[in-house]
């Protein structure tokens, strides 16, 4: 069984352009991420799943320059991108990540990974966001090529392929669903960058964990803000996207 994470990213995001390749210490947001999920043991492969669009060639170059897998498919359909990403990689196990989630921890992708896999004969698909509890930021999806399958052929409403599960997860009665849970709630955090506020607090997260220690995790986030609470202040005031917005 081949687990392939598969990373959703583009440079024409409405809020703030160009988000992903951001660089924070000389580095842009996306080698952050790929770095850290580099450590998910349990998986096989990490693709980048870009678009055929002219802004996003300097994505693939990224990926040239670091040589890492990358598919480049529809900017619209993103439920298309990630069906042909996963087709082209041989992918039996998918774990979705979206680029705006730089700091995403790989234990906590670990956890739902090795929770599929645990129990993988009872449900369909898991995820740690369908009940939040940890922060946003954090979010991983994890289902089979199969269930993408039928999603990818069935799915006629524009907003199910632009967002890739919602097909699957509102069909509690037909596909099976499973929640991974922190012991606490921290679902107030937020951890991805889709405005400069957030951008701001990310670099600053970066710029005093990293060189210190590259493969901080969640814990050592949550230690930094006990330190210096006024780090919470920084995007406290930015919402969530709307789907559509």
């Amino acid at each position: 069984m081949k687990t392939v994470i598969i990373v959703q990213a583009r440079m024409t995001s409405t809020r703030l352009p160009g988000k992903i390749m951001k660089e924070v210490m000389g580095k842009p947001l996306l080698e952050y991420q790929v770095e850290r999920m580099k450590r998910v043991e349990s998986a096989n492969e990490i693709v980048i799943a870009t678009t055929v669009g002219d802004a996003d060639r300097v994505i693939v170059e990224f990926c040239d320059r670091l040589s890492i897998p990358c598919f480049r498919g529809s900017e619209q359909d993103v439920l298309s991108r990630y069906y042909e990403s996963a087709k082209a990689f041989n992918a039996d196990i998918v774990v979705r990540l979206t680029s705006d989630c730089p700091l995403v921890d790989p234990s906590i992708v670990e956890r739902v990974l090795r929770f599929y896999f645990d129990h993988s004969s009872e449900y369909d698909y898991v995820s740690n966001c369908l009940v939040r509890t940890y922060p946003r930021g954090m979010d991983t999806e994890v289902f089979p090529s199969g269930i993408l399958e039928e999603a990818y052929s069935e799915a006629t409403e524009p907003a199910d392929r632009e967002h890739v599960t919602p097909f699957i997860y509102r069909q509690q009665r037909r596909f099976r669903l499973a929640n991974v849970t922190y012991h606490v709630d921290l679902s107030r955090h937020r951890w991805t960058v889709d405005t400069r506020e957030d951008f701001a607090l990310i670099r600053r997260i970066i710029e005093s964990l990293y060189p210190r220690n590259p493969e901080f995790r969640m814990e050592d986030i949550l230690e930094l803000f006990d330190c210096d609470p006024e780090l919470l202040l920084i995007n406290a005031h930015v919402g969530q996207k709307k789907p559509g917005e």
